[in-house]
C-alpha cells in the first residue's frame, strides 16, 4: 500500500471513532470554535500538539513553526496571534519547545544552512544573551537542554512585548502567558515560565494603550 493511502485509511477510522461517541460531533464542532488556548509549538513531527496535551478537536488554537519562535516582523504569526487572542479571546497562549529541536541544535552551530540561516539567527541572540550561563556548562547535552529553555522564556517573553497582548491585558485581563517544554525522551511536558496579565514589562516595550488603536 501507498503510504499516503494510510493517511486516508486513518481518517476514516478517526470518523467512525467520533461518530461511535458522538454521531452529532462533526455537526457541531463546524458550526463555531471556542478554543481556550493557543499553541506556539515547534513544526517538529514528533511534537503532536493535541496528542502530548491530551486535547481534542476544538480545544487548540495551533501555530507551529521552526524552534516555535515569537518572531515580531513574522506576519504569518501575529495574525494567527492576533485572531486568537482577539476575535476568539484565549485565556491562555502556550510557547512550547521540545529538548533535541534541530532549529535550536543547527543554531548552536556555524554551518552555512542557507536561507533558513536567517530565521535561526534569532535563535542565536537567545544563545548570546545567555553565553555567559550556557559556556560554563561542560556537558553539551546539558547546555543543548538549556538552551532549549532559554530559547522558550525568551519567546513567552516576546509575546508579552506585542501589542496584542498588551492590549488584550489591558482590555480584559487575559492573556495568560506560558513557557513548556518537552521532553521527547519522557513524554512529560515541563512548565518553564508563567506570566500574568499586567507583568510589568521593561517601559521600553510598554505601550501606552489609553487612546483606540490607530492605524
Amino acid at each position: 500500500m501507498e503510504s499516503f493511502r494510510k493517511l486516508l485509511l486513518a481518517n476514516k477510522a478517526f470518523v467512525q471513532d467520533k461518530m461511535s461517541v458522538d454521531p452529532h460531533f462533526f455537526r457541531q464542532s463546524s458550526l463555531d470554535q471556542k478554543p481556550e488556548f493557543m499553541w506556539i509549538g515547534c513544526s517538529d513531527s514528533r511534537v503532536p500538539a493535541e496528542e502530548i496535551t491530551g486535547t481534542q478537536p476544538g480545544e487548540l488554537f495551533v501555530h507551529r513553526n521552526v524552534a516555535n519562535l515569537v518572531v515580531h516582523t513574522d506576519f504569518n504569526m501575529l495574525s494567527v496571534l492576533q485572531y486568537a487572542v482577539e476575535v476568539l479571546q484565549v485565556k491562555h497562549v502556550i510557547v512550547c519547545g521540545h529538548y533535541g529541536c534541530g532549529g535550536v541544535k543547527n543554531a548552536m552551530g556555524r554551518k552555512d544552512l542557507g536561507l533558513i540561516n536567517k530565521w535561526l539567527r534569532h535563535i542565536k541572540d537567545v544563545y548570546r544573551l545567555y553565553s555567559r550561563e550556557l559556556e560554563t556548562i561542560s556537558d553539551p547535552v546539558a547546555r543543548f537542554d538549556r538552551l532549549v529553555e532559554a530559547n522558550v522564556m525568551e519567546q513567552v517573553q516576546n509575546l508579552a512585548e506585542t501589542s496584542i497582548v498588551q492590549r488584550a491585558w489591558h482590555d480584559r485581563q487575559v492573556p495568560e502567558i506560558h513557557g513548556w517544554v518537552y521532553d521527547m525522551r519522557t513524554g512529560y511536558l515541563k512548565e518553564l515560565a508563567r506570566m500574568q496579565p499586567g507583568a510589568k514589562l521593561d517601559p521600553i516595550y510598554s505601550f501606552e494603550l489609553d487612546d483606540e488603536p490607530q492605524s
